[in-house]
């Protein structure tokens, strides 16, 4: 494909629908996150709840990942494997969700503390929500990467 692909009404409509099931089934995992749980857990529930939504995981299967659901505790960067880690008071958990709806894929993440955090972690989370927030209102039409935000000498 080649140059930029102006989606038509109803693809933006559908697209919308695919953000909608990954923003509530985030926000159910984000919820369900606590002390002594299995990272695995959180994969069945993700599972579950995008098919109920009449969903498929865009993950799972996907050059041979196992999840629908991607579970990164602490240290770990990205694109965590669910399995038998415990979460434990402190924690910080990065989970990265798409899903597959009417042949287009929504996708996003969120950080989220297990139990009372640390005030370094707090600092974290909140720290990296406000640079994606300001990158977010940075993002103009005809806008380029390099550009100084508004108000920059």
């Amino acid at each position: 494909m080649k140059g930029i692909v102006i989606k038509s009404p109803s693809e933006i409509g559908v697209m919308r629908q695919a953000g909608r099931i990954v923003a509530l089934t985030l926000g159910i995992l984000a919820r369900e996150v606590r002390s002594g749980m299995r990272t695995a857990e959180l994969d069945d529930i993700a599972q579950r709840e995008i098919e109920r939504q009449g969903a498929k995981a865009s993950f799972k299967g996907y050059r041979g990942f196992p999840a629908s659901v991607c579970v990164s505790v602490n240290e770990e960067i990205v694109h965590g494997i669910p399995g038998e880690r415990v979460f434990e008071e402190g924690d910080i958990v990065s989970l990265d969700l798409g899903v597959l709806h009417c042949r287009i894929h929504g996708d996003s993440t969120v950080t989220v503390g297990v139990g009372r955090i640390s005030p370094e972690a707090t600092r974290l989370i909140e720290t990296t929500r406000g640079a994606l927030d300001a990158g977010i209102d940075a993002a103009r039409d005809g806008a380029y990467l390099g550009d100084k935000p508004v108000g920059c000498h």
